[in-house]
């Protein structure tokens, strides 16, 4: 086999990896409610060499221009994906967000205060409900029965203002200081730890 043959060979190694990888990264974008589809989009983008105009990304994935765009959106309202700028080139141009960490503070803080506060609000307006026909009813074993209930949601009330109060902590970047960020290998010199062994 030719050397040619070998490059060949490698090449198509490598892309398959990477494109195993970009699948993985769309089967677990669900995590954050991100459908197969925009994680593919998604792990396009990440490992593209160079920023990507949607007829790009169209190109890439097999997708209509309309797709794209609303992955694009989706994915940029999460702070997952930011616009770039190219000297020349007048489409819009799009990229990763660089800040993994900066994505999840922001993705899980957006997703987790929408949906607790709405929990709030409606634990807030069942207690206001519950109290008001207590006070109503004239059934000894009903006006108990409320008094338990109300008891429970007190409780879903509690763990609700704390999980406020941990996406507040989680925005605020405190978490950072109790769960550092790990330094970036070129920080420190390239792939080697301290010891000078060959790391990942």
């Amino acid at each position: 086999m030719s050397d040619h043959q070998n490059h060949e060979k490698d090449w198509e190694m490598y892309e398959e990896l990477l494109e195993q990888y970009i699948q993985i990264i769309a089967k677990n974008m669900n995590l954050y409610g991100i459908t197969p589809s925009i994680g593919r989009l998604y792990g396009t983008l990440y490992f593209s060499d160079e920023p990507m105009t949607l007829d790009q990304m169209r190109d890439a994935l097999l997708m209509s221009k309309t797709s794209m765009s609303t992955g694009v959106k989706a994915l940029s309202e999460m702070r997952m994906v930011t616009p770039a700028y190219r000297k020349g080139v007048r489409k819009d141009l799009y990229q990763t967000e660089k800040d993994w960490y900066k994505s999840f503070t922001t993705l899980f803080g957006t997703k987790w205060r929408r949906q607790t506060e709405n929990n709030i609000e409606e634990a807030e307006e069942t207690i206001h409900q519950l109290k008001k026909l207590r006070e109503e009813t004239e059934d000894a074993e009903l006006e108990q029965s409320i008094t338990e209930k109300i008891d429970k949601l007190n409780y879903a009330y509690e763990y609700y203002d704390w999980l406020i109060r941990l996406v507040q902590f989680i925005e605020s970047d405190e978490i950072f200081k109790h769960v550092p960020k790990k330094k970036n290998n070129d920080e420190k010199g390239g792939n080697q730890d301290e010891k000078g062994n060959h790391r990942v």
